[in-house]
């Protein structure tokens, strides 16, 4: 059942990578939604994933002359949603105006499609203010990952600079050295943005050697988040996005975009199986937390300096009214 966040309902999520959708419809869910997807010559499509007739899943069916056809009874819809033809219906009669379903708005950018269920603000999906068109970078785009987590503990995750000493002990940090010094956050032109906070990584990129890095984190909306992180003494850095789609308040898909200006021969390979350990690092975290939503009564858990960030974070959730995997 569709949840209604005031807030979320509004706003683009990614749904699929562009590779994956194909010449066949793909079922997906937003907000509780099932949604079906499909591509024809026109570009992206996304309509309520249910035929009016019999409610069979659109999914189930196929993409012909660029409409989708039910695998129920073979009634097709345009790329507006309308009933097209409906096979069994005696020649020359005419097809009924409710005979139309529920579209939405549809996009394709930045290597994913995305899919808006009420009434987007900005016309097509953005990702804080970056382009990703720097020819001197090298982007990879990574994902889809699924966590059985409400979002907001997934972005929460992302954001906790003092979990990388534990959860990712001997990759992005060493529990010999876990003091995190004192950082502030600042809201900047409607987004949160924190100081750099140095840590030092015993290989934070799969290259295999230590390094010490400044991170910068950025909170760009609700469930889309980011951190540059430089190497100290080197003009190298990298920035990595998180664009979480919030499926129910049990479940995600997390997708990610990493730009960087070093290394760039080095395949995406190395770059994505990396991520996918870390990845697989976190699930075990986010899925076992408790409460499974996340409380942003600040009384109910305790927050130290270092928290600066998700303290942040959970002030900037209850000032919008995000009721969406919150408690």
């Amino acid at each position: 059942m569709l949840v209604e966040d005031p807030v979320l309902l509004h706003q683009w999520h990614p749904v699929l990578m562009s590779k994956d959708l194909t010449e066949e419809p793909k079922g997906v869910e937003v907000l509780g939604e099932k949604v079906v997807v499909f591509r024809t010559s026109k570009g992206v499509h996304a309509f309520k994933d249910l035929c009016i007739h019999r409610g069979v899943p659109l999914s189930l069916g196929k993409v012909e002359n660029d409409e989708i056809v039910c695998a129920y009874h073979g009634w097709t819809y345009n790329g507006c949603g309308a009933c097209t033809k409906i096979p069994s219906m005696p020649k020359g009669r005419v097809i009924p105006s409710k005979a139309k379903t529920t579209t939405y708005s549809c996009a394709e950018k930045f290597g994913f499609v995305w899919i808006c269920l009420g009434f987007p603000p900005e016309t097509e999906p953005t990702i804080g203010t970056n382009t990703f068109d720097n020819p001197d970078y090298v982007r990879v785009v990574m994902g889809p990952y699924d966590v059985q987590a409400a979002g907001p503990r997934v972005v929460e995750n992302f954001l906790d600079v003092s979990h990388l000493m534990y959860v990712h002990e001997g990759l992005l940090g060493d529990s010999a050295y876990s003091e995190i010094s004192d950082y502030r956050v600042h809201e900047i032109n409607g987004q949160l943005v924190t100081d750099e906070i140095e840590v030092y990584q015993p290989d934070p990129d799969g290259r295999g050697y230590g390094v010490h890095s400044l991170y910068k984190y950025k909170v760009h909306k609700p469930l889309t988040v980011s951190f540059t992180k430089k190497i100290v003494g080197s003009e190298n850095f990298f920035e990595l996005y998180l664009i979480v789609l919030p499926v129910t308040e049990a479940s995600s898909v997390a997708f990610m975009i990493m730009e960087r200006n070093y290394a760039l021969d080095d395949p995406d390979e190395i770059f994505i199986a990396f991520q996918d350990v870390l990845i697989e690092q976190d699930r075990v975290i986010v899925e076992n937390q408790k409460p499974e939503l996340l409380p942003l009564d600040l009384q109910a858990e305790l927050h130290l300096k270092c928290d600066r960030l998700s303290i942040a974070y959970r002030r900037m959730l209850g000032e919008i009214e995000i009721t969406f995997g919150t408690a």
